[in-house]
């Protein structure tokens, strides 16, 4: 195996390959296995490798234990030509929001503009990557979810909402689309894991304790607080709205409530899609859109800038370095894959 920095690299198809035929193993149709595989592959290639291949062995995990629905009966009821509800039925996340974003596209080329929700979901993935896969229509795609509270919020004793994301791509002529993928939280909880194993003290006010309280030891803190403060955790509570509530399977109430069987992992989301034909003009758009980035890319730098980035420009330049030099993975990751290979009867590609 070729290596750097003590990490095993593999080239991208190989390694979608791999991930697919695990996921296969594991329960999920060719289909929605190989549909699995991109999102984790697209995600690593960007060096989003918390949401990468390091997800396999998790999803395999969510599988076994039933968690995900390996064979989910996915369903589309709308009542409105630019709105439907997608009922994934527990379906892996990359599943359900893939077929989403697709739902989207459809109806946004008749009506301009279309929302799709997603009710009752696991684990949605990189949101990134359904938005962009509306991009790449050429249509201007927004993402939102909702999941497990494990969050602060302002004002409250220990966790109340969840680390909800929201994601937009905007497509250009020539340059790589924006993208803007963040999540409500000022770090994620891999973060925190990854200072507790480290050693390594957190940053101020960006992580608490079980009840609630600032800390900057990885030892003691729980979980992440919110970007921005009550800015945050706003966004987290307006997002549980426009999700969960808003197709009918709400999370944070029942979470907070005395029912035992409410904190079982669920997410929920929402995909928009807007057609720039309907809004003027497809040509005229993305050249609008070249124009302001190039506008931000040459404006006066500070001193201390290597240069001017929008959001998503860094990481599309990582997937081309990514794509040329293969992807890399990490010790541990890699033995966890081999292990599961080694269980499920998949070969194991060689760099």
């Amino acid at each position: 195996m070729s290596t750097t920095s003590s990490k095993v690299l593999l080239p991208a198809d190989d390694l979608r390959a791999f991930s697919a035929a695990l996921l296969a193993k594991g329960g999920l149709s060719a289909e929605h296995a190989a549909t699995t595989a991109d999102v984790f592959v697209w995600a690593a290639l960007r060096g989003v490798d918390s949401h990468g291949i390091a997800r396999v062995p998790a999803y395999l995990d969510l599988l076994a234990k039933g968690v995900a629905n390996a064979r989910p009966e996915l369903r589309t009821e709308s009542t409105a030509p630019a709105a439907a509800v997608l009922h994934a039925d527990r379906a892996p996340g990359p599943v359900a929001l893939s077929a989403a974003a697709d739902e989207a596209v459809r109806r946004a080329r008749t009506t301009g503009i279309a929302s799709v929700g997603v009710r009752d979901t696991v684990h949605t993935g990189a949101i990134g990557y359904y938005v962009s896969k509306i991009a790449a229509e050429g249509l201007v795609g927004l993402g939102f979810v909702a999941g497990m509270p494990n969050m602060g919020y302002t004002g409250v004793k220990g966790a109340a909402v969840a680390t909800s994301p929201l994601a937009i791509a905007v497509p250009s002529a020539s340059r790589a689309p924006l993208l803007l993928d963040m999540a409500t939280a000022t770090i994620a909880l891999g973060r925190i894991r990854q200072a507790k194993a480290s050693g390594t003290p957190l940053p101020e006010g960006a992580a608490a304790t079980a009840d609630g309280t600032p800390t900057t030891d990885p030892e003691q803190a729980v979980m992440p607080l919110p970007l921005g403060g009550a800015k945050g955790s706003g966004m987290s509570l307006a997002f549980e709205l426009l999700t969960s509530v808003l197709v009918g399977a709400p999370i944070f109430a029942p979470f907070h409530s005395n029912d035992p069987t409410a904190r079982k992992h669920r997410q929920n989301a929402l995909l928009i899609a807007l057609d720039p034909a309907a809004f003027g003009g497809v040509e005229a758009f993305t050249e609008g859109v070249d124009s302001t980035l190039s506008t931000l890319k040459n404006l006066p730098k500070a001193d201390d800038a290597a240069d001017v980035y929008y959001p998503g420009e860094h990481s599309a330049t990582v997937a081309a370095e990514r794509g040329a030099e293969g992807i890399p993975v990490t010790p541990k990751i890699w033995s966890e894959l081999i292990q599961h290979a080694e269980t499920l009867g998949v070969a194991v590609p060689v760099a």
